[in-house]
């Protein structure tokens, strides 16, 4: 039990009916503890000393939720799913909290020192997660254990700080006055408003500072320097006389062992990060791009054979690219073509196959990313591969979201004859609103009498669901489709939303729905270019192997159910 400010503390006190001791001008003896040193003065008033912890647990707190954003981002990264990894990270921290609220009353006892172990762990285990889990994906091809092991960890620590810092603070007490120091009440309030405005700033600093200026890696090592800083600092300045010599010394090892540790990853992440992308790509890695949307990586030489990465998923290979985009794109342009309107496909290869057309007038492309325009516009290994199509001048950039971009469309470019969707995989939840049953409607609005859409869906064999999920919200949309397929792919890694590379899991073919408002034929221009790898017979082939694999009962995508996580 706390005791009030006005009573005596520790087991040599004369007893309730002495007075209350004497208290030296801008001290206060430090009330409650049983630990070593526990009544002896701080060296600073009551108010300031209270101040001082509560700034720390703003800190702490603002750190904790950093560590917390930066599993779930990194997870949703290597893994995919966002909204799973996010529930994965929150619901197994919420239950590791309350397991370290417990497992902290064990420590009250010896609360500073337990306080400044605690913020020393939780820096180290929080500052290396990002590390670690990166290595291990890197290295060991997974990471969804080692992110259960994090969340599990840094739970238990965050769990633990409250109660340790409940205590101290209720040694400190709230002032000279006898009584000041029993309000548990008013020392709960400060402690969560204290917490809550603290998770705020973290909250905000991750998304617009940290992982912008400072990447995942180097984010969460300088948020565990600031953590054991804090912490550190607040135990063996304003509790020292609580720490015996043994626990000072070893407080100041544990803390400068962290620091150090911290201080050195933060030197050698360079480093690291490209053995990690060495291990990951191999070691023909030619382009490392961190842009405001995503990662962007190239492989290959300069004048060779090339992969393009988009945040660890392969979007371009130079192997097989011209069977994709071959399938993607001729089989809208039978009709009337001559405006065209692709959404995503910054990398220029939809266009180049849509501007082989000598009778196409203009082309929009929509695209989130300009740093992908950007490589495409200027890399020689890209712009060998999509034509230079950037310099012709029927084509149109756009950088914007193609949802956001679609409903306030300007009206000068309309109708289309032709939509092409060359967007991420619809099983990558980032991308979900953009295979969703309104986008779709969106995309309906802007076509021309008699025009045509298609779409890429995602692979058939290895995602069933997915794909017939996408033709079955283009139907709710409004619009009759033709699913086709097509084969051929060469590379082994995923395209889709899991990173991951080998024959086993690589998809190794290519959904396509065609679609319009009365059902499309399928087929190719008669006066169509060249092609490499297309032909009629192929096409037909690839739809009656799409219709021989259809699911029944798929239900369509919407923004507020989304179906693709199934």
């Amino acid at each position: 039990m706390i005791q009030p400010a006005s009573a005596p503390a520790g087991p040599d006190s004369a007893g309730p009916s002495a007075g209350p001791p004497h208290r030296p001008a801008g001290r206060v003896p430090v009330q409650g503890g049983r630990g070593p040193g526990a009544g002896q003065p701080l060296p600073v008033s009551p108010r300031t000393a209270r101040f001082l912890v509560l700034a720390v647990v703003f800190l702490c707190a603002a750190c904790g939720l950093v560590y917390e954003l930066e599993l779930v981002a990194l997870a949703s990264y290597l893994i995919g799913d966002s909204v799973t990894q996010a529930s994965v990270v929150l619901s197994t921290m919420v239950f590791a909290m309350g397991v370290g609220s417990l497992l902290a009353k064990r420590l009250r006892c010896r609360a500073a020192v337990g306080f400044g172990m605690l913020e020393a762990g939780l820096a180290a285990v929080g500052g290396s997660s990002a590390l670690v889990l990166y290595a291990s994906f890197a290295w060991f091809g997974g990471a969804r254990y080692v992110l259960v092991a994090f969340s599990l960890a840094i739970g238990i620590l965050i769990g633990a700080e409250i109660p340790l810092l409940m205590t101290l603070i209720q040694r400190i007490g709230r002032g000279p006055d006898p009584g000041e120091g029993d309000d548990a009440s008013g020392d709960v309030a400060d402690l969560f408003a204290a917490d809550y405005v603290g998770a705020l700033v973290g909250g905000l600093l991750f998304p617009f500072f940290l992982l912008p200026m400072l990447g995942q890696l180097t984010g969460a090592l300088l948020t565990g320097a600031v953590n054991t800083a804090a912490g550190g600092s607040l135990v063996l300045w304003l509790f020292r006389r609580e720490l015996t010599r043994r626990n000072r010394w070893l407080l100041i090892g544990v803390n400068v062992a962290v620091l150090a540790s911290l201080a050195t990853a933060t030197v050698l992440v360079d480093d690291f990060e490209r053995a990690a992308r060495r291990a990951v790509y191999g070691d023909r890695v030619r382009v490392a791009v961190q842009t405001d949307a995503q990662e962007v990586v190239i492989t290959g030489s300069a004048s060779g054979p090339m992969d393009f990465f988009l945040d660890g998923r392969l979007r371009v290979s130079s192997r097989d690219e011209y069977r994709y985009h071959e399938a993607l794109v001729h089989p809208a342009m039978r009709g009337k073509h001559a405006r065209v309107l692709i959404l995503g496909g910054g990398d220029g290869m939809a266009a180049r196959e849509v501007l082989r057309y000598p009778d196409v007038r203009s082309v929009t492309l929509v695209e989130l990313d300009p740093g992908v325009v950007r490589l495409a516009r200027t890399d020689p290994a890209l712009v060998a591969l999509n034509g230079g199509v950037h310099r012709d001048p029927r084509l149109t950039v756009v950088n914007a979201d193609a949802f956001g971009w679609l409903r306030s469309a300007p009206l000068g470019g309309l109708p289309y004859d032709v939509v092409i969707s060359d967007l991420p995989d619809p099983g990558i939840t980032a991308a979900t609103k953009l295979y969703s049953q309104e986008f779709y409607g969106l995309a309906a609005d802007v076509l021309a009498p008699g025009g045509r859409m298609v779409v890429h869906a995602g692979p058939i064999g290895a995602r069933p669901h997915v794909y017939w999920t996408v033709e079955a919200t283009l139907r709710a949309a409004g619009l009759a489709t033709r699913p086709y397929r097509a084969t051929g792919r060469l590379s082994d890694f995923s395209a889709g939303p899991d990173r991951s590379s080998g024959n086993s899991r690589a998809p190794r073919d290519w959904g396509l729905i065609l679609a319009a408002r009365t059902r499309p034929g399928l087929g190719i221009e008669p006066d169509a270019p060249h092609l490499r790898s297309l032909t009629v017979p192929l096409l037909l082939e690839g739809a009656r192997s799409a219709e021989a694999a259809r699911l029944r009962g798929v239900g369509a995508s919407t923004l507020v159910h989304p179906r693709y996580g199934q």
